[in-house]
Formats: structure tokens, sequence, C-alpha cells
């Protein structure tokens, strides 16, 4: 029985998703990202100090437990690729070249509540780079550009990337005498799920925010630009820290370089936060256009001390799509198309029973030049073994005989072929995937 939050992709869908991904990693491989794979599990202490509460995580237990072996005990499934990185970076630093550029994509798990397009097992894509003790900034404006590059090779809605930079929203909180600045994030960053009077009632109540304080921090929340005017926006405030100047510099930096790379891609958000604790610098979060209401497909940011060892830092910043997300939101809203259910593109006919061995070295000889091709699962009559491709939405019928011929059976034509040299139309070689126009804003 379907058990809510692990999805089970059809067929035309894994289809889909397997287009997905190949465009996705030939876009993080453009770019110089080399692929790894990381284990699934992570000591629960690593996975419990980063920021996330103790109900996301599945623990690892055997079903039959050895009460000698406590270290069983203490494994927890990853909720994202980013920590299990960072581990992986500070035992392998002696191995690896720094800058390290690394793209991964795995399944991950977390405990939540299962809704439309949020799972408790998904598949995520990430790209990270890190370097030893410092890491350039044009990195943070680099993260934007390859995830820009991957959803446009891609028959997707347009994407919006909300940057957002920590340091601004610290260094503002300092310049408002608010202390406990992360306690003042954390609350920010549920505005969008609870409204202005909630978060203005939860900054009193738990960061020691006056109302005035509470009410500069949504001025602050407030500004958005797709260009640099959000710097005079928050200038207008009249809020003055060192921190604060730092970070809108940075910001800057980012949707300035975005502009010339890919008008329109980024836009200044800064009420964006990110929920997990090791975000340092940058942040983003991702939108589909008509999907707003879903929430983010794309999120990541710059984390200066997720790694390290003893004195040893390896700062990095990344971005990760989730992709079994976009996915489950845009299958749900009928919004990606695949032009047939199955890979093949050739249904060798099969006249009798005795002729199945004919049949398989047609089928052997249009696969080795790369046509998809399968032969009849039974000598039935012809306009059976068409209705049965027909079903599956394969094109082309080969007929044995002297000579052979090849029906599309969407036309109806049909003329003399040889396995050795005839070709498909280069369209119906391989399924195609498409966008369908879809209203779900």
């Amino acid at each position: 029985m379907p058990i809510s939050g692990f999805p089970e992709w059809l067929p035309p869908q894994r289809m889909i998703e397997q287009y997905v991904l190949d465009r996705i990693r030939n876009t993080f491989e453009l770019y110089g990202f080399a692929p790894l794979e990381t284990r699934a599990v992570e000591p629960l202490d690593t996975l419990l100090s980063k920021g996330e509460t103790s109900k996301e995580v599945y623990l690892l237990r055997r079903l039959q437990e050895d009460p000698n072996a406590a270290d069983d005990l203490s494994l927890g499934l990853h909720f994202d690729l980013t920590v299990p990185f960072a581990r992986f970076v500070v035992e392998n630093a002696g191995k690896l070249n720094f800058p390290f550029r690394r793209y991964q994509i795995q399944k991950v798990w977390r405990g939540e509540r299962p809704q439309e397009g949020r799972y408790r097992e998904f598949l995520q894509a990430d790209i990270d780079v890190v370097d030893r003790d410092t890491l350039p900034f044009h990195y943070d404006t680099e993260m934007p550009l390859v995830i820009g590059d991957a959803f446009r090779s891609l028959p997707l809605p347009p994407a919006v990337i909300q940057v957002n930079n920590r340091k601004v929203c610290e260094g503002f909180y300092r310049g408002l005498g608010l202390e406990d600045t992360d306690q003042v994030l954390r609350t920010v960053d549920k505005l969008d799920k609870i409204g202005p009077d909630k978060v203005t009632a939860q900054l009193v109540e738990t960061a020691g925010a006056t109302a005035a304080q509470a009410a500069a921090c949504l001025d602050l929340a407030a500004i958005a630009a797709e260009d640099g005017s959000f710097v005079d926006s928050v200038r207008k405030l009249g809020v003055e820290n060192d921190l604060l100047d730092e970070g809108l510099g940075e910001l800057l930096q980012v949707v300035e370089a975005a502009g010339r790379h890919s008008p329109g891609l980024v836009r200044a958000e800064l009420k964006i936060a990110r929920g997990l604790d090791y975000y340092t610098g940058t942040v983003y979060e991702t939108q589909l256009r008509g999907y707003e209401r879903f929430g983010s497909i794309c999120s990541g940011g710059r984390y200066d001390n997720l790694a390290s060892s003893g004195a040893e830092r390896f700062p990095g910043v990344g971005i990760s799509i989730g992709v079994s997300r976009l996915l489950g939101l845009l299958f749900g809203h009928d919004a990606l198309g695949v032009s047939r259910k199955v890979p093949t593109c050739v249904l060798v006919a099969l006249p009798q029973e005795d002729q199945r061995a004919e049949c398989d070295r047609i089928a052997g000889a249009l696969r080795s030049r790369g046509i998809n091709t399968e032969v009849a699962p039974t000598a039935a009559k012809f306009g059976k073994q068409i209705r049965f491709a027909e079903r599956r939405g394969i094109p082309f019928v080969w007929f044995p005989g002297e000579p052979d011929t090849v029906k599309d059976i969407r036309s109806g034509e049909q003329i003399e072929a040889d396995a050795s040299s005839w070709e498909p139309p280069a369209a119906d070689r391989v399924p195609v995937i498409s966008g369908v126009e879809d209203q779900a804003g």
C-alpha cells in the first residue's frame, strides 16, 4: 500500500525525472563541478549539531538489535547533502584539490509532514565550492548563474532566485540594539507562514524587541528589488552597522552579476533567512512563476564554519535543487509531459513464433545503431500488435518480410526498410519531454 511522503513515479514520470537529472548534471559539469556520492547515514550528533530538530531525523536501527552494538543506535539518515559533504571534506582534505567543486545527486530523508511537493524521501541535486581558510566571494555570485542555466535547459516555468545576506539582517538587528540576532532571524523567517502580526508578537516575546524595533525588522523584510536599489531602501531606514555595510556590499555583487548574466533571474529579497543555523552570509531561495504559493524549490547559501578540523577551516557556498519537490509540483498540475510511455521507438512485429530468432536479429541490428527497439510479446494478429504499440505510444512497427517494411502507425505511411540503414526521424528517436501551459498560481 502507498506510504505518504515516499513518492514512486510511474514510468513516464520516471523518464521525465531522468531527463531532468541528465540536463542538471550536464549543466553542473559544464561549470566544472565533479561528481560525488556520500553515505546515506551520519552520526546522530553530527546531524543534530547543524540546526535541524531531532524529530525530523530518521534513526537507523537493525530489526534484531544487538544490545552490545551501541554505535548502531547513534546513526541517522541524512536530511540534506551539505552536512555529509562537509564531513567528507574534513575527512578527505589531504586528497582533495582546493578550491573543491563538487555536485551530488542523491536521496535524502526528512521526517516532515507530507504535503503537496513536500516529501519524507526525496531527491536533491547539490553543487558546492569549498576552500581552505577563506573562500573568495565570487563563488557566491556564481551559484545562481549555474542554477539559472540548468533551469533554462528544461521545459520549466521561469524561475526567480531570491537572494539575501545574513550579514545584512544580523548587522541591521545589531544596529537596532537587538542582541539575540539568531532568534530574530528564525522569527522573521516565519513571515510568509504566520504573517506580520504574529512575527511582531514573537519578536517582542522571544527576542526582547520593542514594538518600534519589531516594526523596523518588518520594514527591512519588506524590501525587495531586482537591481541595486535595495541598498538605498535599507539606508533610508537609518540603521548603521559595519556588518550591515559588509552584507549590503556582498548582496549587491550577487544581484549585479546575475543582472549581467540573466536579467530577471535574481531578486534581492530581504525577508529570506533560511532555517538552518549553519548559514553565515549569502542565502538563496528559488520559486517558479505560477507556483510561488508552494515555496522554494531550490535553496542554499554560504557557510563559513560548517566544515572544520581543529584550527583548520573549510568555508563553502552551495545551492541545492529539490528535484522531487520540483517534479512533484509540476506532475501534480500536469505541467510536464512526455511524448510516449516507454523509451521504445520501434516494435518489431512477430508473424509466427518460429520467426522470433529472425525478429530478434532485426531488433539487434536496430539497437546496434542506437534505436530503442523491442520485439512483440506474442505472434498475435498484426492489428493486435499494432494496438499494443499504440497503447504505449511506440511510433513505428517493423514487419519482417521480403522485403522488410516499417510503418509509422500515426500517419499510416509504410515503406520498405533495411535494419542496417533505416533511421527514424530525429524527433522520434527518443521520447520528447515538454512543458504544458498551467495556471498553478
